[in-house]
């Protein structure tokens, strides 16, 4: 399979949902617990016993991806602690033989294609217990376990739960943070693991996390462009970006206004938008989360459109720097020569886009399929759409719908001070 029959669905789909669950739901402090306050393995294995999400947990977290518009998730099957949530020959420390004695995975597969969802796992390749990791010279023994042992458990994972559509590695860096990929790659045996998990899943796409690029760029945290042709995919918390894992005091959650804004951007350069919920210790989704999952999803149903295989769209827009973007109205995507400003900031009743290099044929307002009034100067570009209504008609981001002769291009200032005269 191509790289471009792989990457077909994910582009169409533009929109995901993380699920970040395991021991570090139950702490309250975030996914990092365990290593960020020395908690020693057998005394951190405890919380095992408190491990017991509710019956349908799974279900509720694919129908709550389904209710914001996305189309596909991600459960983080094993995160550093080592916990694993599926039923593995190669360890004891899983939510089938502790806890609630259930597999999470198997569930959650079995609900993201109930709902319809392309099914994406995460794994981590680091686990925190084995000493090998911290000093691999030391315990060299400990150390080709533990690499053993990753390879054993994702073999489990691409064999024992049918079509896998994306596979997202993390904890792979070395650590002393050492940079050198060929140093991390040789370490698990990457070049090896890959090749295993593309015999047994042969449409999967996979992440750039292990040490090789393979077929996707994960920035965290923030709206990060990949070059044209590459596939890219920003990783982000609704709240604070401290913890991807259940934190029970979060007080800086992002805005409905703010989540859709980063995925226009991340449309606009043919990019995801990976969005992270953490469910509560007891699997349920809290409703902070899920009220700007709505809000999305209500968004979502009526201008997915200008998200949904979007293509790169040059005019000018807030997330281009140094570009002139009048009023800091917002983003632009594009489906061939059909454009779609996506404004963020609502200037009133009149909005001018500027360096326009292509001819306006008809300017709609998506939501309504409303026409409006524009003027169009073909010298320098400047595209004038009136006939708006005073008030946002969409109070996080109104779409208006350009039909142009020609893929709009950013048109070329030859004397840059001539709109001075």
């Amino acid at each position: 399979m191509t790289y471009e029959e792989r990457m077909k669905w994910f582009h169409e789909a533009r929109f995901g949902i993380y699920i970040h669950y395991g021991l570090y739901s139950i702490t309250g402090r975030g996914e990092w617990t365990m290593y960020s306050e020395r908690i020693n393995p057998a005394e951190y294995a405890r919380l095992a016993d408190k491990f017991h999400p509710v019956p349908g947990a799974a279900k509720e977290w694919c129908e709550a991806a389904k209710l914001a518009g996305a189309k596909y998730v991600v459960l983080t099957t094993r995160h550093h602690e080592g916990f694993s949530l599926f039923d593995s020959q190669y360890s004891d420390f899983t939510s089938a033989k502790l806890g609630c004695k259930r597999d999470i995975v198997r569930e959650y597969v079995d609900a993201a294609r109930e709902a319809g969802l392309k099914v994406g796992l995460y794994y981590s390749l680091l686990d925190w217990r084995f000493p090998g990791y911290f000093e691999p010279e030391k315990y060299p023994e400990s150390r080709a376990a533990l690499v053993d042992y990753v390879h054993n458990q994702v073999r489990e994972l691409m064999s024992n739960y049918g079509q896998i559509d994306l596979l997202e590695y993390d904890g792979g860096w070395m650590h002393d943070l050492d940079p050198d990929k060929e140093k991390q790659i040789a370490f698990w045996r990457a070049r090896e693991l890959n090749a295993m998990v593309r015999k047994l899943q042969p449409g999967i796409i996979i992440n750039n996390r292990s040490g090789l690029d393979e077929d996707l760029d994960t920035p965290e945290q923030v709206v990060k462009a990949s070059g044209a042709g590459r596939g890219w995919e920003s990783c982000m918390c609704i709240g604070d970006s401290c913890g991807w894992g259940y934190v029970r005091f979060n007080p800086n959650w992002k805005n409905p206004a703010q989540l859709i804004q980063n995925l226009v951007l991340a449309a606009q350069d043919e990019g995801n938008y990976l969005l992270n919920i953490g469910p509560m210790p007891d699997g349920r989704v809290r409703s902070e989360e899920l009220d700007r999952l709505r809000m999305m999803g209500k968004w979502l149903k009526v201008n997915e459109i200008a998200v949904r295989n979007s293509q790169r769209c040059q005019l000018i827009s807030s997330s281009q720097p140094g570009m002139v973007d009048l009023n800091l109205q917002g983003g632009w995507t594009r489906q061939g020569t059909t454009g779609y400003w996506c404004i963020f900031r609502w200037p009133g009743e009149r909005a001018t886009a500027v360096r326009v290099g292509a001819r306006p044929l008809q300017v709609k307002l998506l939501a309504t399929g409303q026409e409006l009034p524009f003027e169009y100067n073909e010298y320098n570009g400047k595209l004038t759409i009136s006939g708006l209504p005073l008030l946002p008609p969409d109070e996080y981001c109104t779409v208006l719908e350009v039909q142009f002769d020609a893929v709009p291009q950013i048109k070329a200032e030859a004397a840059p001070a001539d709109w001075l005269f």
